[in-house]
């Protein structure tokens, strides 16, 4: 039977325990006390919907115009946004997107024959290792330390590259920046580090930036998107050191709007290289036309909405962690790693089993719900995640029945 089907999508499919564990106890009945929100639509956020809803009505949505990389008035809204954080793109350097995923499968596409990798950040988002196999790519771990902030760990990626699958090529670097769940920046010294390390190395940058206008630090928000401006000396397009960098993000966190399938890549890098992987992208992008009419003539009024959606969300995040720390200031066993920026915050417990079976434990002995870190790749037990923007009262209620837990 499994050889009427191909190998890459030949994945393990069994529901595994805590998704059973969750099941079972969403039929009890029984109050939940959701930690992992992620949805923003489901959790309370007032957005204008009559001016969304305006938007999707223009009559100009009736007319078929396919244009591969999308409607030039859709791109240069986004290329204004980028202005605005001080990044000055154009809209031809721009291919749209229905979501980020697919934006990963485009540019995992382009770059990789099969068998070819990629390096991925350790510990991270688990979506990578579907959108690799379907891809028929193959993706090389490196790691994030922990030493009083995340970092990138450099030797890694040097490891990472020299151990790459024998039967392909390493073509690219991917970082979520800031990332999921650790909520850790690449800082201006590593992105130029970075850079210099995928230039001498013939690699491309991918660079996840979905989460970054959800900084902790407003100051701290440099894109990879304009990554050839750096202050490193020698860095840069005169340096020579510009890598190609394919910059993903999208209306999903940006707008608050994950219903909406907008997303996009920003291409960056030498000219040539620019030039020739703008022109692949466009015949891939040619080949499905995936983004539908009504969206894109949207996509300026979706983008305005951020401004509001951005306040309300970045107020509860804030609040939601101060209230965490309030609460583990009361007690010694739980601490939280540094988090600079995102939706989530990771939980350090005593390990008393593994963050599986502590998950499941803590849910049906509480009702709370978290995530544990194995999910996210971490290298040990003793992590759980929780999501900042849950509303705050279950937050808050549900962080002082998990810290009685664990105590």
């Amino acid at each position: 039977m499994t050889d009427r089907f191909a190998r890459r999508t030949n994945w393990k499919l069994t529901t595994n325990a805590y998704t059973r564990a969750l099941e079972e106890y969403r039929e009890s009945g029984s109050e939940l006390l959701d930690l992992t929100a992620s949805n923003p639509t489901t959790i309370g956020l007032q957005y204008d919907n009559d001016k969304l809803l305006a938007a999707l009505a223009k009559p100009e949505a009736l007319v078929y115009e396919p244009t591969p990389k999308g409607l030039l008035s859709a791109r240069k809204a986004i290329a204004g946004y980028y202005a605005e954080r001080g990044v000055q793109i154009s809209a031809d350097q721009l291919i749209l997107t229905t979501s980020t995923s697919e934006a990963y499968s485009f540019v995992f596409r382009l770059l990789c024959d099969p068998g070819d990798t990629i390096l991925v950040p350790m510990p991270s988002y688990p979506l990578f290792d579907f959108l690799a196999d379907i891809q028929d790519a193959k993706l090389m771990p490196y790691e994030l330390v922990y030493d009083h902030g995340w970092q990138l760990d450099f030797p890694s990626l040097e490891q990472g590259l020299s151990a790459h699958n024998e039967l392909g090529k390493c073509k690219a670097v991917l970082v979520v920046h800031p990332n999921n769940p650790t909520g850790s920046l690449c800082k201006p010294n590593e992105m130029a580090e970075l850079a210099d390390f995928c230039s001498r190395n013939h690699l491309a940058i991918i660079a996840d930036e979905v989460f970054l206008d959800y900084s902790l630090n407003e100051a701290a928000k440099p894109s990879f998107a304009h990554v050839a401006h750096s202050s490193r000396p020698g860095f840069g397009r005169e340096g020579g050191n510009e890598p190609l960098t394919f910059t993903l993000s999208g209306l999903s966190k940006i707008s608050g709007l994950p219903q909406m399938k907008v997303a996009w890549i920003v291409t960056s890098g030498p000219d040539e290289l620019r030039a020739e992987a703008l022109n692949r992208l466009e015949v891939i992008a040619d080949t499905y036309l995936s983004m539908n009419a009504p969206i894109q003539w949207a996509i300026p009024a979706m983008l305005q909405e951020r401004h509001s959606m951005q306040q309300q969300l970045m107020t509860r995040i804030r609040a939601n962690l101060a209230e965490l720390d309030r609460q583990l200031a009361a007690q010694k066993l739980c601490t939280r790693l540094e988090v600079e920026g995102g939706w989530y915050v990771v939980l350090c417990v005593p390990v008393t089993a593994s963050d599986e079976e502590t998950s499941i434990a803590l849910l049906q002995s509480t009702g709370v719900l978290v995530q544990p870190g194995h999910f996210y790749d971490f290298a040990s037990d003793g992590y759980l995640v929780v999501s900042l923007i849950t509303p705050a009262e279950i937050f808050a209620t549900g962080i002082k029945r998990l810290l009685r837990f664990i105590v």
